[in-house]
């Protein structure tokens, strides 16, 4: 094997280790209703059980993120091992949003007061957008990349009152404000 294919190896492994570790967490493999949607209903029990969910773009803009912060900090690093990290990084955070506690606190903080984690299989496609915003972002201008950015996150606003930054600032410090507009109050 050429060293140039080495990072994504890496990237496999840790994906594949990620899937192994959620399975030995308990998480089921796919949704418990015993089918497979491209798309996960809004409000069901299956939302984050199924290939993808409203929360898809938010690991999309992950790769974004993930991209531009390791271009600043790790730019010696080839593109492909900067990939691995992003994938830690990303993999780190599926086995954290599944844990009991993230759960729990999902649930008591957020609109998701019925959160009961993912499946493996949305935990798998999660990481897929994230693969897939990291590239985008390596072959778009910034500018382009800064619009998929804020364009995902009116979208999600708009369509589900959530998203990444609404998802961040009500784990971290919930807003009652930020609560009664979610829930249409």
């Amino acid at each position: 094997m050429t060293a140039s294919r080495l990072p994504y190896l890496a990237t496999f492994m840790v994906t594949v280790a990620t899937a192994l570790i959620l399975w030995g967490m308990g998480r089921v493999w796919i949704c418990p209703c015993g089918w497979v949607d491209l798309w996960g209903p809004v409000g069901s029990i299956e939302a984050n059980m199924q290939l993808g969910d409203w929360y898809t773009p938010s690991h999309l803009l992950h790769g974004f993120l993930f991209y531009a912060g390791l271009w600043i900090v790790a730019r010696r690093l080839s593109v492909g091992w900067r990939l691995v990290l992003a994938t830690v990084l990303e993999c780190a955070w599926e086995i954290l949003e599944n844990t009991d506690a993230v759960i729990q606190r999902y649930r008591d903080t957020t609109v998701s007061s019925d959160y009961i984690g993912d499946s493996v299989l949305n935990s798998l496609s999660d990481i897929v957008a994230m693969f897939a915003g990291f590239a985008l972002a390596r072959v778009l201008p910034v500018w382009a990349s800064v619009l998929i950015v804020v364009g995902f996150e009116v979208l999600t606003a708009f369509i589900i009152r959530d998203g990444l930054a609404l998802n961040i600032i009500m784990f971290i410090w919930p807003s009652e404000a930020i609560l009664n507009w979610q829930t249409g109050g």
